[in-house]
C-alpha cells in the first residue's frame, strides 16, 4: 500500500500492513541506534525490547491508548492502558514490575471521570502485581483532543537469554490461543452501532501475566504474541513470517462467542481480524501442548484457552485456515484495524 498523498491516515495506526509499511519506510530509517548491546531492539519489532544488565534483562515496552468511548462494556481506557502494557511484557516472558504513565486530557473532562479512570488503573495494576511509580499529566484546549490519551511504559525482568520472541515457532509446534477472540473490538463496535443482544457483549480487557506465568512454569513455550490491533490474523501472520514457518489454523477449534460471531456477521467483520485485549497466542512444543493448555485453563484469564493449529514447514510465512466445511483459505494480514480507536 502506498502512502496516499504523503499524509498519515487512520489506517496507518491499525497494526496491519499499512502500519508496517509506514514503520519500514518512514520511521525505522531515521533511527540509527536501535538496540542496547546484545538486547532485543527496534529491528525485531517485537512486543517489547530488552536491556541486558548483568545476568538479567530489563524488558521495556510503551504504548499509547486512544480508545473511543473511554468507558465501554467490561472496562475503560485506564484498565486498557495498564492491561495492554502488562500483556506486552508478559508475552516477552518478563514478570511485570512497574508502570510509568502519561495522561493527556481535553479541557472540560469531568473530574469524576478522571478519578474513575485512575481507580480503574489502580485496580488493574494491583491485579497484575505491578506498581505505578511515576507519570505526567497535561491538559489540551477543548476541541484539540478527543477526551483523553493515556501512554504507559512498562518494565519487567527476565533472566539473561530467556526472553520470549514472536519469531520462535518451529515446525510441529502447536498454537494455543488463551481465550475467545474478537471480544474487545466487537464489544466497542456494538456500542458505537447501538446493537443489543440477549447476552451483553463485554470486552476481554485484562492483564494476563497469570496465564503466561502458568505456561512458562510448564515449559515448552517457543513463541508468544498478544493479538491486539489486527487481531488473531495479524498476530499469526507476523509470527509465521518472522519464524519462517507456515501455520495451519483449524477454524472449528478457534473459540468465538456466539454473540461475537453474530455481531461480526451483522457488522460485516471477521472476528479473526478484531482486536483482543486479554488474550495471548502461544507456540508450544507438541509434547508439552496439552500440559500447557491444562495449566492455562486453571488461571483466571485462561479458562477459554484452546489449541487452534500448528506450525508447519510448508508455505513459510502463510497462515492457512482449514474451514469447518473442509475447505482451505489464506488468512491474510489485515491492511489495518477494521474498527478504529479500540485500543
Amino acid at each position: 500500500m502506498k502512502l496516499s498523498k504523503d499524509v498519515i491516515q487512520l489506517i496507518h495506526g491499525g497494526g496491519g500492513a499499512a502500519m508496517s509499511e509506514l514503520l519500514a519506510k518512514v520511521l525505522m530509517p531515521n533511527f540509527t541506534l536501535r538496540k542496547v548491546g546484545e538486547g532485543i531492539g527496534l529491528d525485531e519489532l517485537d512486543d517489547g525490547a530488552t536491556i541486558p544488565v548483568g545476568d538479567i534483562e530489563v524488558v521495556v515496552t510503551i504504548d499509547s491508548h486512544t480508545v473511543d468511548p473511554i468507558f465501554f462494556p467490561g472496562g475503560d481506557i485506564g484498565r486498557l492502558a495498564v492491561a495492554g502494557t502488562v500483556n506486552d511484557l508478559a508475552v516477552m516472558g518478563a514478570k511485570p514490575v512497574a508502570i510509568v504513565d502519561a495522561i493527556v486530557v481535553e479541557e472540560g473532562l469531568p473530574v469524576e471521570d478522571l478519578r474513575r479512570i485512575a481507580k480503574s488503573m489502580d485496580e488493574a495494576a494491583k491485579e497484575a502485581g505491578v506498581a505505578i511509580i511515576s507519570g505526567d499529566f497535561k491538559v489540551m484546549p477543548k476541541g484539540r483532543l478527543d477526551n483523553m490519551v493515556i501512554t504507559t511504559c512498562g518494565v519487567g525482568f527476565i533472566k539473561q537469554g530467556n526472553a520470549l520472541r514472536d519469531s520462535g515457532l518451529k515446525p510441529g509446534d502447536l498454537i494455543i490461543v488463551t481465550g475467545t477472540v474478537g471480544d474487545h473490538g466487537i464489544a466497542l463496535a456494538s456500542v458505537r452501532e447501538g446493537l443489543s443482544f440477549e447476552t451483553e457483549l463485554v470486552s476481554d480487557v485484562a492483564p494476563i501475566w497469570d496465564v503466561i506465568e502458568a505456561a512458562l512454569k510448564v515449559g515448552g513455550v517457543t513463541a508468544a504474541k498478544d493479538p491486539t490491533r489486527g487481531g488473531l490474523a495479524a498476530a499469526l501472520n507476523e509470527m509465521a513470517s518472522k519464524s519462517g514457518v507456515g501455520i495451519s489454523l483449524w477454524e472449528a477449534s478457534i473459540p468465538v462467542k456466539p454473540e461475537v460471531r453474530a455481531a461480526s456477521e451483522m457488522l460485516g467483520l471477521d472476528p479473526l481480524e478484531v482486536t483482543c485485549e486479554g488474550r495471548a497466542v502461544l507456540g508450544v512444543k507438541r509434547d508439552k501442548a496439552e500440559e500447557v493448555l491444562s495449566a492455562i485453563k486453571t488461571t483466571k484469564h485462561g479458562r477459554g484457552a484452546a489449541i487452534i493449529g500448528e506450525a508447519t514447514a510448508e508455505r513459510p510465512g502463510f497462515v492457512i485456515l482449514e474451514t469447518e466445511v473442509g475447505g482451505k483459505r489464506i488468512v491474510e494480514t489485515p491492511i489495518g484495524e477494521p474498527i478504529p480507536r479500540v485500543c
